[in-house]
């Protein structure tokens, strides 16, 4: 069980037949810079320990195949990119799908997405029966996750007017200072992008707002809730994994926090 903060939003917890959750770094049991619910298999985290954590999260959304409780959320293999896959069940061999979003209509199978200042988005259309999670760092936002994401649940019955979507925390814009070359090409792709990015005092380089870029790009598809817990994985050390944080500390390695989704 789950003993540490685990977040829901208002649009997904309230869905008949549809369990949620954006895991915080509580509740699990590894340890050092890895405490305590990290859940990233890819770490140099002791891997029992990783595996534990994971049970204990597939076992607070309930999930299960039939009777038997599945022992894990199942996650991609990242690849930074624009592709959502639909699944089915595990795979036998535990291989992760390469894929940046992953969408089933399978009840009873969790699926997740591991962050760690990228952005996690779970989507949900109760009256199809269809859930996703989504892995949106600035190269799959830009190059259209989020709306590969929609394409996928479409294809199994969902209808982006009932499909609700629900913002996990990220890296806020006063924390994610970027280069000049990052900004071009947001601009290359559309020159209304310019408006994601600010300048901050005493700083010469612009700040990029990954959380708005995604909201953004999602209340554009007609969606029937899109909603963003505001919530900075950089500057709340105490709840969130960060790569960023880890980067300018120049410690060893960080954990990943997971966001799933699960249907009853």
């Amino acid at each position: 069980m789950i003993n540490g903060a685990v977040l829901e939003t208002d649009c997904l917890k309230g869905l008949q037949g549809i369990r949620h959750g954006f895991f915080t770094r509580e509740g699990g049991i590894s340890m050092g810079i890895y405490a305590s619910l990290n859940a990233g298999l890819g770490s140099d985290d002791d891997k029992s320990a990783v595996r534990e954590n994971r049970r204990r999260i597939a076992a607070h959304l309930g999930a299960s195949e039939g009777t038997v409780p599945y022992r894990d959320v199942v996650t991609n293999y990242q690849i930074h990119g624009a592709t959502a896959r639909i699944i089915e069940r595990p795979d036998p061999d535990g291989q992760r799908p390469r894929a940046d979003a992953l969408v089933t209509a399978t009840p009873g199978l969790p699926i997740g997405v591991l962050t760690a200042d990228c952005t996690p988005v779970l989507f949900a259309d109760a009256d199809a029966g269809v859930v996703a999670a989504s892995h949106a760092g600035w190269r799959g936002a830009v190059q259209g996750v989020l709306e590969a994401t929609l394409t996928a649940m479409e294809s199994l019955g969902a209808r982006r007017a009932n499909i609700r979507a629900a913002i996990g925390p990220t890296i806020s814009q006063s924390a994610y200072e970027v280069g000049p070359e990052f900004k071009a090409q947001f601009l290359d792709q559309s020159s209304d992008n310019a408006r994601f990015f600010m300048m901050r005092e005493r700083c010469d380089r612009p700040h990029f707002d990954l959380p708005g870029f995604c909201r953004n790009r999602l209340e554009r598809r007609g969606l029937a809730v899109v909603e963003d817990l505001a919530l900075c994985t950089y500057t709340d050390e105490s709840l969130f994994f960060s790569y960023r944080r880890k980067t300018h500390r120049n410690e060893a390695d960080y954990g990943r926090q997971i966001s799933a989704i699960v249907l009853d």
